[in-house]
């Protein structure tokens, strides 16, 4: 809480809004490129009720804020994902669930936890999901964003799916995980295959319950992240907060052929860090090439609840602001080598996704803001090949979120195509989406909409064409 007793991820633009509206025919400030359509949408935390105690920026309810852009002209629609446990507590008129940072009350007839399905979006076999680590994703209807409901596969997904499935754009392959905290097999890895069908789950072993948000995919393996961020049950027995950040163990990445199983995958170590997302990975000669923002530290359940104190600069901490690092992985001889890319703080990682999986020379990030709210006051890209690195501001009191790159029709280069993201200003407390020409990063905006009402700050998004 800060110094006012006012949780920060329910103030100022973190704050909900309960409103679902559709507004066509928006103001566009510039140009919109004529020959693209189609709609950007970016999921969120939004909860409907005042939160059961403590609330932490997790926990909310999703929500979508899409803008559709068609023949030159755009329109605005909002949705909540009507989950199971939207549902239930709308029934009933307050929340109904505790978050990461409290207990659900016992006996809920609905169960101990909630899918709130608010983190990111994948598009897979033309069809839009909404995803949530702790369940399964949700498939949503486009433009109309409407909730079709729980996607499992026909029910033959019967663990926890990753926030960020991976869309192998060669093969048309979704890869997917899900971890558990509480039992092994603590890791299942999972194949979509390009007819949007599950075909194959199997178990991974790990010595204990993690956290792993995200993983990697390159052209024949499967990366995954095995980091010291862990699930203790007598933590939470004694009253403390069960995932702990353990400084003391290495960080183990593991690789896996694409098709292969528990024992086909090859453990690396590097020293102890924590990665929520990672850019990209690709093969190289001998080597697997992992890009990936890393902490060296994390708390990740006591951030919502502690002090803001003042606004320090989180460049001048290294520990607490991510940097873009590279990984080069020898699974001949079992090398492995770490560096760092940028000194630049920066998160939400994207490339042109036609590039996943495959060597990439061109990366995006949200450039962080100083202070301590995980606020973006910029992009940042990165030129693998040149070594440049380019900066975009959205302007003074101006704060934005993870650049969704949307490439130019029929491009041909990599880079040929746009950033979008929501924008906030904090001076007329308005939003719009603001989209600049990647080619071109620190010049004009090529159009900014402005929006019919506040977009809070969110996590992920897509550009469905």
């Amino acid at each position: 809480m800060t110094a006012t007793g006012i949780n920060p991820y329910l103030a100022d633009n973190f704050a909900p809004i309960r409103s679902e509206i559709t507004v066509e025919d928006l103001p566009v400030l510039g140009e919109l490129p004529t020959d693209l359509n189609g709609m950007f949408v970016r999921n969120g935390p939004n909860p409907q009720f005042p939160p059961l105690g403590r609330y932490h920026w997790f926990d909310g309810d999703g929500m979508l804020h899409g803008v559709q852009i068609q023949n030159g002209k755009a329109s605005y629609r909002n949705r909540y994902i009507r989950t199971m446990g939207y549902e239930a507590e709308r029934a009933a008129g307050k929340a109904l669930w505790g978050g990461m940072l409290e207990p659900t009350p016992p006996n809920n007839p609905y169960g101990p936890v909630k899918n709130a399905a608010n983190t990111a979006l994948v598009w897979h076999r033309d069809r839009l999901l909404a995803t949530w680590e702790g369940g399964a994703p949700h498939a949503v209807t486009v433009p109309e964003l409407d909730t079709i409901g729980p996607h499992t596969y026909q029910g033959k997904l019967t663990s926890a799916c990753t926030a960020h499935p991976k869309v192998d754009p060669v093969t048309g392959e979704m890869l997917f995980f899900g971890y558990s905290l509480f039992q092994p097999p603590y890791l299942k890895y999972s194949v979509v295959s390009p007819e949007g069908e599950l075909v194959r789950t199997v178990p991974i072993d790990l010595p204990v319950g993690v956290m792993m948000h995200d993983f990697a995919i390159t052209e024949h393996y499967t990366i995954f992240l095995d980091l010291p961020m862990e699930f203790r049950l007598e933590r939470m027995q004694q009253g403390q907060p069960p995932l702990v950040f353990r400084r003391d163990r290495p960080s183990r990445f593991g690789i896996l052929p694409r098709h292969g199983d528990n024992s086909s995958i090859r453990w690396f170590e590097a020293p102890s860090c924590y990665i929520f997302h990672t850019l990209n990975a690709y093969e190289s000669g001998n080597e697997v090439i992992l890009l990936a923002c890393r902490m060296s530290e994390v708390d990740v359940l006591g951030a919502a609840d502690s002090p803001m104190h003042d606004e320090s600069d989180l460049s001048q901490d290294d520990s607490a602001a991510p940097c873009l690092y590279r990984w080069r992985f020898n699974p001949k001889t079992g090398e492995v080598h770490e560096e760092k890319v940028s000194e630049l703080p920066g998160e939400f990682p994207r490339i042109n996704e036609h590039y996943t999986g495959r060597p990439n020379r061109y990366g995006y990030l949200a450039k962080s803001a100083q202070g301590s709210m995980p606020r973006f006051d910029g992009f940042i890209k990165y030129d693998f090949t040149t070594g440049a690195t380019q900066v975009h501001e959205f302007g003074r009191g101006r704060y934005g979120g993870e650049g969704v790159f949307v490439p130019r029709p029929n491009a041909t280069a990599e880079d040929d195509g746009w950033l979008m993201t929501y924008v906030h200003d904090q001076t007329t407390d308005t939003s719009e989406l603001v989209m600049i020409n990647a080619q071109d990063f620190a010049g004009e905006t090529v159009a900014r909409i402005p929006l019919p009402q506040r977009v809070p700050y969110g996590f992920h998004g897509i550009w469905v064409p």
